[in-house]
């Protein structure tokens, strides 16, 4: 057991804490295992009518997963087994998605990439105004994975692509407006709210006095903005259409993709079109395939060195532009894995 994932049973209800605040609750393959395995506990207890999941700290809900460790290894020679985090990390995001219980995520602060997989699943996404959602893979050489490819082409009016290729970030507002929170409240009310929620037979009535109607934000808007640029049927019309409106939003949007790996977004197009049609199973099985062929290219780790490592925050993409990325090379990221696909 670790001290960096906490389990308690608190009258009806499991909690769960997420309890690395000093790295923004990063998920650790240790953290994943241990969040499966008590679920499948908890899934059979009949004392636990729901789940709990919170994040340690005051900054974050949940920041990721600790990718660093995934880098040094890597740097230490260590290929063997680098896909295994990842495995695990899917399958638990299928067993949060099929979970029999509510399964509430309180997310008081910063969710993103592994944060949103062990909270976007679950029946019950509750955030307040401290509220950042956001997907950011791109801008290190990765993919928008843990269910992403399930969640985001299912977004209303294409914020999903929006988000999945430029890492646009979401605050309480556009983050309920979309779909990613179905409830909203204040962080105030997290101790009442906590406290409700371990004697409450029925959760939306627990929930109903602490609701709040946010403002609206920026994606919500833009919202028509966003779907006629996303909606085009290729990243270069998207482009184009964006750098042809007119507006401040649109043109810095256009930016912030032209500054991400251009195999990894043309990987997150290709992968939102393909996931709006597949079942969730089949949108895992799909990203596992992705993750298997990035860990054997370099944009992945080249985006942790510049990111996380070094800090220069000025990656170097190979190939460096849309127009040089293989088709051939990009239809292999699709392809079944020598060792299979994902065991779900």
């Amino acid at each position: 057991m670790t001290d960096d994932i906490l389990f308690e049973k608190r009258g009806l209800a499991g909690f769960v804490t997420l309890n690395r605040p000093k790295a923004l609750n990063a998920l650790n393959h240790a953290m994943v295992t241990a969040l499966a395995s008590q679920l499948e506990r908890w899934a059979q207890d009949p004392g636990i009518a729901h789940v709990v999941i919170t994040g340690a700290g005051e900054k974050a809900f949940c920041a990721g997963g600790d990718i660093r460790s995934i880098y040094d290894a890597r740097q230490a020679g260590q290929l063997d087994g680098l896909s295994a985090f990842f495995r695990d990390e899917y399958i638990l995001n299928a067993r949060i998605k099929a979970f029999p219980k509510p399964y509430i995520a309180l997310i008081d602060g910063i969710v993103m990439g592994g944060g949103v997989g062990v909270s976007v699943h679950g029946s019950h996404r509750i955030g307040t105004r401290k509220t950042l959602f956001a997907m950011p893979e791109t801008g290190i050489g990765f993919f928008p994975d843990v269910g992403g490819t399930w969640f985001l082409p299912r977004m209303p009016g294409r914020t999903g692509v929006y988000c999945a290729l430029s890492a646009g970030r979401m605050k309480q507002g556009d983050a309920l407006a979309t779909g990613v929170l179905t409830h909203a409240i204040e962080e105030s009310s997290l101790p009442d709210l906590e406290r409700a929620l371990e004697t409450a037979g029925d959760i939306d009535a627990a929930l109903a006095p602490h609701l709040v109607t946010p403002e609206k934000g920026p994606v919500s808007e833009n919202a028509e903005l966003i779907e006629q640029a996303f909606s085009a049927g290729s990243v270069e019309e998207i482009l184009d259409r964006l750098e042809a409106a007119p507006d401040s939003f649109t043109q810095k949007t256009a930016e912030a993709i032209r500054q991400k790996s251009p195999t990894s977004v043309l990987i997150a197009f290709e992968q939102m079109r393909r996931g709006a049609t597949l079942s969730f199973e089949d949108c895992m099985r799909l990203e596992y395939r992705i993750l298997c062929r990035i860990l054997r290219g370099t944009d992945f780790f080249e985006g942790i060195r510049a990111v996380l490592v070094d800090k220069d925050q000025t990656p170097k993409w190979t190939p460096s532009h849309f127009s040089q990325v293989d088709r051939a090379d990009l239809a292999s990221y699709f392809e079944e894995p020598s060792d299979g696909d994902l065991p779900l």
